[in-house]
């Protein structure tokens, strides 16, 4: 049966040093078997759907058109290439640790760490930040009659967390309703806005005659490419977090390479209709700095209309899709890291419906609390985009040292073009990242001292109370085994 797939080799090393017992790892399960295809495929679009809604033009003001345009391509380029190579990692090693299982068992402890942390900065940062545009749109749009965004943070994570707790298979179908909402929206808008498409407004920015390079097309420069990677990412951001769900899939080696290849194709489509429509309807100008570029773009100098009402609603659904599926790739990340000792493994206990209820409620809390405190979404998210950045460098590496060093290893699906694909991501990867300090320096320092932070407690504490048997550690001492004996 499918639901039966062991997330871990069928033979294990001896039992060494930092083993855990039986009742360890059974107090730390999760429920197999919640998640086909379509659910994971709806997984991988909420995940990155509000990105759609808001957030994308401000790429417009840091490149223009031209700029962002050629900064979409290249960072779905990135995605792309990186989700192929996940896919083949995520059928050699289909458990919740994702990157973090990936990168232990090609680049060692110190590089799963590395990359669990980044995860962890991206998926703990984004909800605080989203649940802030939520409180944002639901001020704008005068519901519950609320003047302050307080409540809206705390009901949302309240409510949603609970959703979470109840079991992950009725916390999937809810996320896949509501951004089949937003999918559907974004359909509609596009067949709204492209009535209204002139090609002639989407390069309508002043030119900075100033920049090197610059052009109608290109107001800021060849910079301004640069500049707007963080922003053509935005179209992407979270769909590389469907493996953080293999564990709890339906025959994750089959279902998982479809779920992230459907998803890239939906999200590339919606990036295309959306970015065209949205700048040719009202201009490149009008929209680059809007807090709601969809509406700005229905609605111009007339006012709300029926459409742009829908829409606005709409926005929110979307909000709502990618807060929800976050909260839930946080916490598997912070289960996995948690289950093999990498951070407290209390944070790793599991409900009786098999949720990790600490691993949702403290993050959920953290979250809540910086959202209040701050109110600064914007931040947050380039923050959280600091630490994908570095993770998907470390994941694309991680698929290039496992194809040169474990040649010979099964592999159910295989990346197409090989360790070429992996590089392509990773040198991409690479560059988002330092372009991040382009876009939000104070970010980008503040989400290196969190990782210093991390690293910090790794290096003194952690490592040295790692648990041997958690599935992604058994199976990067079993390789290193088979290594062993290959080279004896």
């Amino acid at each position: 049966m499918a639901d039966d797939i062991a997330p871990v080799p069928v033979s294990a090393p001896p039992a060494a040093k930092g083993d855990a017992d039986a009742e360890y790892l059974e107090r730390r399960t999760l429920r197999r078997g919640s998640a086909g295809w379509l659910l994971l495929t709806g997984l991988g679009v909420a995940y990155v759907v509000s990105g759609d809604f808001s957030g994308w033009n401000v790429g417009l003001d840091k490149g223009g058109f031209g700029g962002l345009a050629i900064a979409t391509v290249l960072m779905g380029t990135m995605y792309a290439c990186l989700v192929f190579s996940l896919a083949e990692l995520s059928t050699i090693l289909p458990t919740a640790g994702g990157g973090y299982g990936f990168a232990r068992r090609a680049l060692g402890p110190w590089g799963g760490f590395l990359t669990g942390t980044a995860i962890l900065i991206e998926y703990v940062l984004a909800p605080a930040a989203i649940v802030i545009f939520i409180g944002d749109y639901v001020e704008s749009l005068g519901l519950f009659g609320l003047t302050s965004s307080w409540p809206v943070y705390l009901g949302c994570f309240v409510i949603f967390i609970g959703v979470h707790l109840w079991g992950v298979g009725e916390a999937l179908r809810f996320s896949l309703v509501v951004t089949a909402v937003a999918v559907a929206a974004l359909l509609i808008f596009a067949l709204g806005a492209l009535t209204e498409f002139d090609a002639g407004n989407l390069d309508n920015i002043a030119v900075d005659t100033s920049a090197f390079g610059s052009s109608s097309w290109l107001p800021f420069g060849v910079l301004g490419i640069w500049a707007a990677f963080p922003f053509g990412m935005w179209f992407f951001l979270g769909v590389e977090g469907v493996p953080l769900a293999a564990e709890e899939a339906k025959d994750p080696v089959r279902s998982m390479p479809k779920a992230l290849a459907i998803s890239m194709g939906v999200l590339a489509l919606l990036a295309l209709i959306t970015f065209f429509a949205a700048t040719g309807a009202q201009g490149a100008d009008a929209v680059k700095t809007a807090g709601n570029p969809l509406v700005v773009a229905l609605e111009g100098d007339g006012g709300p209309t029926a459409l742009s009402r829908f829409v606005n609603y709409a926005g929110l659904a979307g909000l709502v899709a990618s807060f929800f599926s976050l909260i839930y790739a946080g916490s598997r990340q912070l289960f996995a890291l948690s289950r093999a000792g990498y951070l407290p493994r209390f944070l790793s206990l599991t409900s009786k419906r098999k949720a990790p209820y600490l691993g949702l409620v403290i993050p959920g809390a953290i979250g809540f609390a910086l959202a209040a405190a701050t109110g600064n979404g914007a931040r947050m998210l380039n923050i959280a985009v600091f630490g994908a950045t570095i993770s998907y460098a470390l994941m694309a590496l991680s698929h290039i040292v496992l194809r040169r060093r474990e040649p010979g290893l099964d592999r159910p699906y295989r990346t197409p073009g090989g360790v070429l694909t992996s590089s392509v991501a990773f040198v991409l990867a690479l560059s988002a990242l330092v372009a991040t300090f382009l876009v939000d320096k104070d970010a980008a320092l503040i989400a290196l001292a969190v990782y210093a932070v991390a690293l910090a407690y790794f290096a003194f504490y952690s490592r040295h109370h790692l648990v041997a048997n958690a599935p992604e550690e058994e199976a990067a001492a079993l390789a290193e085994a088979e290594a062993e004996l290959t080279r004896d």
